[in-house]
């Protein structure tokens, strides 16, 4: 968790690096909370077959996992861009089971005994975006549009230990990941009321068989002067084939946060 403070710290860092000295941002929002992330799909590192294809639900036995999450958005004058950073743990452990032995990197599991799995998929965002010109003024400060680019960092680590299959001896096999994915970036809020707003946001890249899908919707309240406090829905789509790692995932669920708006 300490190494996730100081790289988010240092995105942030980052990010105010860019604001030049002679100009003050215009607004900031600062959120924290918790999010309830329900797992689905698969997972497979060096498959040789379906077999070795392991479901994250019925064989690995992974449930939701409530993560904190935090994130900020800075509101930069004149043409510069605004920046929109946000850093989401994920980690799973469980103690699975299969019908059948499997591979798993270069290891092969006897499934019909328990054996131990994690899965952590970490990841950090960096977005530059615009508001659609005029379409905030139009609306008398009613509706909101942004558009953009975001950088993602993923952090995969997945490991698996249990019984070498034929030998019956403990074995354990691991895989980790830094995979950068550029991305979409897109942003609506709907304000009726001055205390009330309503928003949607979205991340995404398709390319060849792969994609990435991040969206989340909220509805924020801002019961005083510079506090808020929000929950929604976050929908995570994955399908990723690189460097032996073969993932389609998928993480959904509520999430609650607070924070402050200036």
């Amino acid at each position: 968790m300490k190494k996730k403070t100081i790289l988010f710290a240092a995105l942030l860092s980052f990010a105010l690096s860019l604001i030049p000295r002679t100009s003050f941002a215009l607004g900031i929002e600062a959120g924290a909370g918790y999010w309830g992330q329900k797992p689905s799909g698969t997972l497979a590192y060096k498959p040789s077959s379906t077999t070795d294809k392991l479901d994250i639900k019925e064989e690995l036995k992974y449930d939701r996992e409530y993560r904190p999450f935090a994130r900020v958005k800075i509101e930069l004058p004149l043409t510069l861009p605004n920046i929109y950073l946000m850093a989401t743990p994920m980690k799973f452990e469980e103690s699975g089971s299969k019908d059948a032995d499997f591979t798993f990197g270069d290891i092969t599991i006897n499934g019909t005994q328990p054996f131990d799995t994690m899965l952590r998929l970490d990841h950090y965002d960096v977005a530059l975006y615009y508001p659609i010109p005029l379409v905030k003024t139009a609306s008398l400060g009613k509706l909101n549009v942004e558009l953009g680019i975001n950088a993602r960092i993923i952090d995969l680590e997945a490991e698996v230990s249990g019984s070498q299959a034929l030998t019956g001896t403990s074995v354990t096999e691991s895989k980790r990941l830094t995979i950068p994915v550029p991305m979409i970036y897109a942003g609506v809020q709907i304000k009726p009321f001055d205390k009330l707003s309503i928003e949607a946001e979205g991340r995404g890249i398709a390319y060849h068989s792969n994609h990435y899908y991040d969206l989340i919707g909220r509805v924020k309240i801002k019961p005083v002067w510079l506090l808020f406090i929000a929950g929604g829905y976050r929908h995570e789509d994955i399908k990723i084939d690189v460097s032996d790692v073969e993932a389609s995932v998928k993480f959904s669920g509520p999430f609650a946060e607070a924070g402050i708006e200036f």
